[in-house]
């Protein structure tokens, strides 16, 4: 456990964007028992100019104006930075010396507005946590004068195009001079591992207090009531970079009288799919998020049908630990991140392997395999992954 420190949280998210962020759960947790303060990304002049007329661009020009208030209270011991100072949107470079040394320039800009924050709330001797932010965090440990420098990874960001550019040869260097590393996955550990002995895999938090039905309570939608089961159901964004949409065809195909269930939005390749012809293929569209347990509660199968590429061999699912927590025997494709859950999910490697699959899954399904499945996901809170990081941090000091 670290208490009272002063610790800044920077990252590829803002407090106010619209998803769930790691970062944001993080920080949470921070602050139960540290003062912390998290800084959005700056306003840079590219997102100016393509989102100019967005409330949350037209927020962010009020601040810089000095309209509103840069630093906002969120609770006790939790601070928020709207950082007032614009950066220049500089990845379209290809020389990268010449981004290198703008790259150093943004940080200078950046960093000048964290320590007006620092110095108003008299921070002293703080510790920069850093979620994947590798240009905008990369001086940050020297210009700040930090006590300690912790660089988390939960994406394989070098493998999207955008950071691939710079990325390859930046991050490295960034993980070389942490002080610790802390990954959501054994795959991203490895990795850092390469180039800094003090990395850690730290797992994932989740809250999973959502697909608690424990006491019975959720009801299944009545769009259950025409599909014939036994259902296999996924919930989530249909995209073909995340999902194995010929694994999903041919499931439907191998075996007519299993229904599958999709539900969220779908992406081009989705809706101009095969699955959408199949008459044991069901789509239910998009659901507000505190909807999704009553539908986790219709399948007999939950299911997490990767498609394996760069992007996802290494991604943590939080879906997982909320199927489990629902107790639903859980079928997913057969990576590094899904080793960690291999005693209580059945993992698949093949088209073949997911047919025999859930054939065994359905047989073994019991009232003590459930409850096993939820204690297992129960553990997985932002406590514990906070009480890791600690850990971390204490080890490499």
């Amino acid at each position: 456990m670290i208490r009272n420190q002063d610790i800044v949280v920077i990252g590829i998210q803002a407090w106010d964007i619209e998803i769930g962020s790691n970062c944001k759960n993080i920080a949470a947790e921070f602050a139960k028992h540290n003062r912390v303060l998290y800084v959005n990304p700056p306003l840079d002049r590219a997102s100016l100019r393509r989102e100019h007329d967005t409330e949350k661009i037209q927020k962010r020009i009020r601040i810089k104006n000095g309209d509103s208030p840069d630093l906002v209270k969120l609770d006790d011991n939790l601070w928020n930075l709207y950082p007032k100072t614009m950066t220049e949107s500089i990845n379209w470079i290809p020389f990268h010396a010449l981004f290198k040394f703008l790259n150093k320039r943004n940080n200078r800009i950046f960093a000048k507005d964290i320590q007006s924050a620092i110095d108003r709330l008299q921070f002293k001797d703080v510790l920069i946590f850093n979620d994947s932010s590798m240009f905008l965090g990369f001086h940050l440990k020297e210009l700040l004068k930090a006590k300690g420098y912790a660089y988390y990874m939960r994406d394989y960001l070098i493998r999207v195009p955008y950071w691939k550019r710079h990325g390859e040869r930046m991050e490295p260097q960034l993980i070389k001079k942490a002080d610790t590393v802390v990954n959501n996955s054994t795959l991203y550990a490895e990795y850092g591992a390469k180039y800094n002995p003090k990395s850690f895999m730290v797992g994932q938090g989740c809250d999973v207090s959502l697909f608690n039905d424990e006491d019975g309570k959720i009801v299944v939608p009545t769009a259950f009531n025409d599909i014939p089961g036994p259902v296999l159901g996924y919930v989530g964004y249909l995209t073909s970079m995340r999902l194995d949409i010929a694994l999903l065809e041919y499931l439907a195909q191998k075996r007519k009288d299993w229904s599958i269930v999709l539900v969220g939005p779908e992406d081009e390749d989705f809706r101009n799919s095969l699955l959408h012809e199949m008459d044991n293929v069901y789509f239910l569209g998009s659901k507000d998020p505190k909807e999704l347990p009553a539908y986790v509660k219709g399948f007999d199968i939950a299911m997490n049908p990767q498609v394996v590429n760069d992007w996802t061999i290494g991604n943590y699912p939080r879906k997982i630990d909320e199927y489990l927590a629902m107790g639903k025997p859980t079928l997913a494709t057969r990576t590094k991140a899904m080793e960690m859950f291999q005693d209580h999910v059945y993992l698949g490697s093949s088209k073949e392997e997911y047919l025999e699959l859930v054939e065994k899954a359905l047989k073994e399904n019991s009232k003590e395999r459930m409850a096993e499945r939820i204690a297992f996901a129960k553990s997985h809170t932002w406590e514990n992954n906070v009480k890791a990081i600690y850990e971390a941090i204490k080890k490499s000091a």
